[in-house]
């Protein structure tokens, strides 16, 4: 199955050494770009010198020791050739949304790069499984493609596998009909068409990964956390300057400073 885009869309996927978005490093990524206009799609996989060390949990995971990734560039190294692979592509990859996307963004801040998603769209494979059909990647490549997954946790190998995936969910929900937790009907939301899978399988409401900022009924950006929860970040932002700039220098994620540096901006100038 061809995919219908109307702009190129890249799936990749993140090898780690550990599952905290902010505090760990990638030692793996590998990326697989498609284009809108039909020509054969590109490949690109790296190993990574994460330069902290890599957790024994990551390495049972995936196999990555590092000797393997000793003589190996760092992200900084590497950020600009994949900034530029991606260039203004949407992204699609399994548990993308919570795990690799914020990652990479972590990784291009500390490279010095402003990486943002505001205007792509984002395909994560996984929230579509776990709204029709709840399983593991292996399980859903068994049960879409009839297919075994060799090499797991390879990123390359669970990329392709994660594509795979993507196709037979297209195939197999092209006319099914949802019906919800409410027993509301949703006319057929599996289809060729990324705008409508990004925005079925997305909460619109919250702004970013980490869930610190969402918007409320009115669609204002408000504080999903701490001492001004619910209250409006540009507002509020605008006249505590103190409190703008404990957000933009403490640990929160690359998305949220974005997010927040542009709220206040655009509620200033309004």
């Amino acid at each position: 199955m061809t995919f219908k885009l109307e702009r190129d869309i890249v799936f990749f996927d993140i090898e780690s050494t550990g599952l905290n978005v902010l505090r760990d490093r990638i030692v793996q990524i590998a990326l697989v770009k498609y284009f809108k206009n039909g020509s054969p799609p590109e490949e690109k996989s790296y190993l990574i010198n994460p330069g902290i060390p890599i957790s024994i949990e990551a390495m049972n995971v995936h196999g990555i020791t590092p000797k393997d990734v000793a003589r190996k560039p760092t992200f900084q190294m590497v950020a600009q050739e994949i900034y530029d692979f991606i260039g203004n592509a949407d992204l699609g990859g399994y548990n993308s949304n919570r795990f690799d996307v914020p990652m990479l963004m972590e990784e291009f801040d500390r490279a010095g790069i402003e990486f943002t998603v505001s205007k792509r769209r984002l395909i994560d494979v996984q929230r579509i499984f776990y709204k029709m059909e709840p399983r593991t990647l292996r399980a859903a490549l068994r049960f879409y493609c009839d297919k075994k997954l060799e090499d797991a946790h390879d990123a390359l190998a669970d990329v392709r596998a994660t594509v795979d995936v993507f196709r037979g969910q297209l195939k197999m929900y092209e006319n099914v009909d949802l019906i919800d937790e409410n027993d509301e009907i949703i006319e057929k939301p599996i289809r060729n068409d990324m705008k409508a899978i990004h925005d079925f399988i997305n909460d619109l409401n919250t702004l970013d990964a980490t869930q610190r900022l969402k918007l409320n009924q009115d669609g204002v950006a408000v504080f999903n956390f701490g001492k001004y929860i619910n209250q409006p970040v540009g507002e509020v932002l605008s006249k505590d300057k103190q409190y703008y700039n404990w957000i933009l220098h403490k640990e929160f994620s690359a998305q949220v400073k974005q997010l927040v540096k542009q709220i206040v901006k655009d509620y200033e100038q309004s």
